[in-house]
């Protein structure tokens, strides 16, 4: 299976400067892994949108996938209780 490409928004720079060092570690951690594979047994697609998320502690990486071009998009990163507004 081919790699996917991570490409990730400016916008989630600005998101984890919020984040404790440590948290951002596991987080980078797990947007590597989804170069592999975008859709881990822990991930869920978002209903009404063509978006999914995976946990990572309190947090959330919501992301989008395009199959067609073997790029996965990081659209947003944040605590779980704020990233879905």
């Amino acid at each position: 299976m081919a790699s996917y490409k991570i490409v990730v928004k400016k916008s989630v720079a600005k998101d984890l400067k919020n984040i404790p060092k440590t948290d951002v570690q596991r987080i980078l951690s797990a947007i590597e892994q989804l170069a592999d594979n975008p859709r881990p047994p822990q991930s869920k697609k978002l209903s009404g949108q063509e978006r999914f998320r995976i946990r990572q502690g309190n947090y959330r990486i919501l992301y989008t996938i395009e199959d067609t071009q073997l790029i996965v998009c990081v659209v947003k990163v944040g605590n779980r209780r704020d990233v879905y507004r």
